[in-house]
């Protein structure tokens, strides 16, 4: 399964989510079987070339995602978690809100 987080840096322990508007990076996390496969770093949504991207991860429900609604991407929403870490654990345990709650 495949994850975007839009994130201020390319450290996967120490990068943090961040609005779309002030993205550095967009963080690509593979993940498989409740574990963190990989974590790759993009500039550009439009450079992961994954085949399919099931979920988007963003940090406030007011934020722009009907682009990746259309594109058939579940988006989530963050409550407090900020780091990849912190994210992905929560996504596991079905702790993300959905964007239209």
């Amino acid at each position: 399964m495949q994850i975007i987080i839009p994130v201020d840096g390319t450290d996967e322990k120490l990068s943090k989510i961040t609005s779309r508007f002030e993205l550095k990076k967009w963080a690509l996390v593979e993940y498989h079987q409740g574990a963190v496969v990989s974590t790759k770093f993009f500039d550009d949504r439009a450079d992961i070339g994954v085949g399919i991207v099931e979920f988007a991860i963003l940090k406030s429900k007011f934020e722009s995602y009907m682009d990746l609604m259309e594109e058939g991407i579940m988006t989530l929403v963050v409550r407090d978690e900020q780091s990849i870490e912190d994210i992905i654990e929560a996504f596991g345990f079905k702790e993300l809100d959905e964007i239209g709650l």
